[in-house]
């Protein structure tokens, strides 16, 4: 496991301190779950936007089309 520095405000050190103590928990734990959160919401607005512009892209859209008759036969059998 590796180390970071960083700084933070004043008032979200505040934040940190307080909430780490009620849950009764690390605060580098804490920051470690809050990012890890956060990275994983980042990454579902990526697979978001991808999904999103290949809906705008009509060569997607003819090939997802031309492939969900056959999904549907797959899923049947």
């Amino acid at each position: 496991m590796g180390n970071f520095t960083f700084m933070l405000s004043d008032n979200l050190l505040k934040m940190l301190s307080e909430k780490a103590v009620s849950l009764s928990v690390p605060e580098s734990k804490l920051i470690e779950n809050a990012l890890c959160l956060y990275l994983g919401h980042l990454e579902k607005e990526e697979y978001i936007m991808s999904f999103k512009k290949a809906s705008q892209d009509d060569d997607v859209m003819i090939i997802a089309e031309e492939g969900i008759p056959e999904f549907l036969n797959l899923l049947n059998e």
